[in-house]
């Protein structure tokens, strides 16, 4: 027992210790996404251990992961409450909009939950994912609220994204799609100032193709020159992954810090979220000033809904005109 004990201790201590060379390879970058639960798995395993002997190595690993746990605990938030504001109030003369980004989980059983809280927050703007077959009908419902839309589905239905807003989209310029990564990329008018909105949806990691999907958006994200952008969507990645890092340095974008896990696995009661995943992430431009993000209630989907809420500064005025309703969708 004590050998076998001491084996699961290597083995997650070295997941551990790999998950900080993510840069290396995707295949540490995926142990890095479950740090803390590696981290918890660790310290269970010392604290067995420390009685049975072999003290040295026990505290060893303990102080170690207790090390790795610490660089994640400003992401990870307590389970008191699923909303958590954590941004300091901000004085601005500037406009207030809301952006919701869900993951809409592709056969939901309960889409009117969805419905309803978008009735309920009335964002300017929702980012969604996993918009399959089944929601094409039941987002219909909003249309007369949100005629401006662009939805972009790939190769599996189940897992396209779509952008609804209340605002105009830009003439100027089209909506775009890249179709092999599930993004769509919105100009949204704000008040005369036109945003790019982006929702994505990235596959799973290492041994998936989530490195491949980021490589082909990146791409895409260079054009934006970090101006005027906002982009939300699930990662299946956390915020101190590689991959958050690469697509915040492709689009010249900050990452939104998290309000904490938003996944966990769907037949979990969503009370144990605080030890699911944060792998529902923003970016956004340095003019656009971020006042608060928070997790809404769990909507029937494995994923809890994202509101932010930003204003909009040092900003260049678009020119006059708006279209009565904009509606792309790409194959």
């Amino acid at each position: 027992m004590t050998r076998l004990l001491l084996a699961s201790l290597f083995g997650s201590s070295l997941a551990l210790l790999l998950g900080f060379f993510n840069s290396l390879h995707p295949t540490f970058d995926s142990f890095a996404h479950f740090r803390v639960h590696l981290a918890l798995l660790t310290i269970m395993l010392s604290l067995i251990l420390f009685p049975m002997g072999q003290r040295i190595v026990a505290l060893s690993a303990l102080v170690f992961a207790l090390g790795c746990l610490s660089s994640v605990t400003q992401v990870m938030r307590l389970p008191s409450s699923l909303a958590t504001s954590i941004f300091p109030q901000q004085k601005t003369d500037r406009a207030t909009y809301r952006l919701l980004e869900i993951n809409l989980r592709y056969n939901n059983p309960t889409p009117e939950k969805v419905l309803s809280l978008i009735g309920q927050v009335q964002p300017d703007v929702l980012t969604l994912m996993e918009a399959s077959p089944l929601w094409t009908q039941k987002l219909n419902i909003l249309r007369s609220a949100y005629p401006h839309r662009i939805g972009c589905h790939g190769r599996n239905p189940r897992f396209g994204v779509v952008i609804l807003s209340r605002r105009p989209f830009s003439d100027d310029r089209p909506a775009d799609c890249n179709l092999m990564v599930s993004f769509a990329l919105a100009p949204v008018d704000f008040g005369g100032t036109i945003v790019n909105v982006g929702a994505v949806h990235l596959g799973w990691p290492w041994p998936f193709n989530q490195a491949q999907q980021v490589s082909e958006l990146e791409n895409m994200l260079q054009t934006l020159d970090g101006k005027n952008t906002i982009i939300a969507g699930d990662l299946n990645a956390t915020p101190w992954s590689v991959t958050a890092a690469r697509i915040a340095a492709a689009g010249g974008l900050a990452l939104v810090p998290s309000p904490g896990p938003t996944w966990i696995y769907h037949r979990l009661p969503a009370s144990l979220l605080f030890f699911g995943l944060p792998i529902d992430n923003v970016f956004a431009s340095s003019n656009i000033m971020v006042h608060s993000i928070e997790r809404l209630q769990a909507v029937g989907s494995d994923h809890v809904p994202v509101l932010v809420k930003f204003s909009i500064e040092n900003i260049s005025k678009a020119p006059d005109g708006e279209t009565e309703s904009t509606t792309v969708w790409l194959q």
